[in-house]
């Protein structure tokens, strides 16, 4: 549990990090990824009406995620492929406990594409993305930019964790909610009347 004064020092930490340097991005935010909009394609049935949502929310939460790691070469598909399978489970699962199904999708397609040593950082960054405090003493180094990323689109960038404003706000206008929010707080409030004991079994301390 949190205690009141580790919770007023994180406070403090969000109030007085100063922002990342914007041009050290070296990001120009596009429309499509190659990788993202591959894995997208096979499954636009699957997502139906929330295709466009879903799909701005991992393209939010991929370029969050890669301007938190400086935007490294070497970690571009291991982001792209945790941010679309990260929530995937809620609709090919029919379910609001999607973590569990997101990380076997992530699992049996890595095998499938020879990516096996990947599996162990992507079911972390998928598994730990919900949590609402730092993955500490954690081995990969993905995992807590992600939970970060995924944090700042859901916060709709009230947390920014030191990246830019202008640089937010690019990524939301580039891509826009197109009701991801409104879809999730409809499957909350779904999911508390069926589970009110487990309203929200994602998340973690």
């Amino acid at each position: 549990m949190v205690s009141s004064k580790e919770e007023s020092h994180n406070i403090q930490t969000l109030i007085t990090e100063k922002p990342l340097w914007r041009p050290l991005l070296h990001m120009e935010i596009k429309q499509h990824h190659l990788l993202i909009d591959t894995l997208f394609g096979t499954c636009r049935q699957t997502l139906g009406s929330d295709f466009e949502g879903y799909r701005n929310h991992c393209l939010r939460v991929y370029y969050f995620c890669c301007a938190l790691t400086r935007n490294k070469p070497e970690n571009d598909d291991k982001i792209a492929i945790a941010a679309f399978f990260h929530d995937i489970g809620i609709w090919t699962d029919d379910t609001f406990d999607y973590i569990s199904p997101s990380q076997l999708l992530a699992r049996e397609y890595l095998e499938k594409t020879d990516r096996t040593a990947w599996i162990p950082e992507i079911e972390a960054m998928i598994g730990e993305h919900h949590k609402l405090t730092p993955c500490k003493a954690q081995q990969f180094l993905l995992v807590e930019p992600f939970r970060k990323a995924d944090w700042i689109d859901i916060s709709r960038g009230m947390l920014r964790h030191r990246l830019p404003d202008d640089f937010v706000l690019d990524v939301f206008d580039a891509f826009p909610n197109e009701g991801f929010h409104k879809k999730l707080l409809l499957l909350a409030k779904a999911r508390l009347k069926t589970h009110p004991f487990s309203p929200l079994p994602m998340m973690k301390l």
